[in-house]
């Protein structure tokens, strides 16, 4: 018996530690940011979102916009020329878009949006497409899958509806840059899941509003179908103040499964000007083929 007690007694000994026995311990490198961090909480930020919501009226930009198509799904990834457009924007739906060739500056596109219809005017091919901002039947080709309404979800921050949404608040982590090391490393985070009822009565996560602990800007924003699938990644840096209000210069946009995405980055914006009803009009050039998108 105490043949037994002593074997097991050292077989713990050497299970809890001594070398050369069955365990092994190893350092694990600390890479977590240094930046001072900020506490909120979940009706602090909810609030935030609400007020940033409803800071912006009307939108006057002027934009650079990078495009890249492709991915796995293609086998290769395009990237076309920056080209310089303009934004022009108005609540509750209205958009419109001109993107201009480069060095030329003539207009390579025209896009308007009333939140349900678009038109979509190509002068360099002579086209002018109209069709319904919801892609019923994505195409091959990435940018025909492209509606005004994906810009303008990710250029106006909606607001958080108590009445027909649940929010909670959960803690993660995103990758950063340490401002004093300059090294990769992780960052607490806060994130606000959006629930929402679809049509069939059941609930399921609409989207993911992702708050930096260094200053609660938002950072980020995942837009989801009812499958549970994220449709839209929105990507915010730079926030500046645009005469009193706090925006983002710079907003990504990727779509995963029509495999593009769209940087804008804005070089001149003003914000809340009033903006005129015929900014938004837009009819075929004489000469050019219509399409309606079925």
């Amino acid at each position: 018996m105490k043949r037994a007690s002593l074997t097991i007694g050292l077989l713990l000994l050497c299970l809890l530690g001594t070398s050369g026995c069955l365990l092994r311990s190893h350092r694990v490198e600390h890479h977590r940011a240094t930046e001072p961090l900020l506490s909120s909480t979940q009706e602090e930020l909810l609030a935030k979102v609400n007020q940033l919501s409803g800071a912006v009226t009307t939108m006057n930009a002027t934009v650079d916009v990078d495009t890249t198509v492709g991915g796995e799904k293609k086998g290769k990834v395009t990237e076309y020329q920056q080209i310089r457009g303009y934004i022009l924007l108005q609540k509750p739906s209205m958009l419109r878009m001109i993107g201009l060739l480069p060095i030329v500056r003539n207009r390579a596109f025209d896009m308007v949006s009333d939140g349900d219809r678009f038109k979509l005017s190509i002068p360099p091919k002579s086209r002018f497409i109209t069709g319904a901002n919801k892609v019923t039947h994505l195409s091959d080709n990435s940018l025909e899958n492209l509606r005004p309404q994906v810009i303008y979800e990710a250029l106006v921050l909606p607001p958080v509806d108590p009445d027909t949404e649940i929010a909670f608040l959960e803690e993660g982590t995103q990758s950063v840059v340490d401002a004093k090391t300059h090294a990769a490393a992780t960052q607490p985070n806060y994130h606000i899941a959006v629930v929402r009822r679809s049509r069939d009565g059941a609930w399921h996560l609409n989207r993911k509003i992702y708050f930096s602990r260094a200053d609660l800007d938002i950072y980020r924003q995942t837009i989801y179908d009812e499958a549970g699938v994220i449709v839209t990644d929105v990507h915010y840096g730079e926030v500046q103040d645009f005469n009193g209000t706090r925006y983002p210069s710079i907003i990504e946009i990727e779509r995963p499964k029509e495999e593009y995405r769209i940087a804008i980055h804005m070089v001149k914006l003003t914000l809340n000007e009033p903006l005129k009803p015929e900014q938004f009009q837009l009819e075929p050039p004489e000469g050019a083929t219509v399409t309606e998108l079925k």
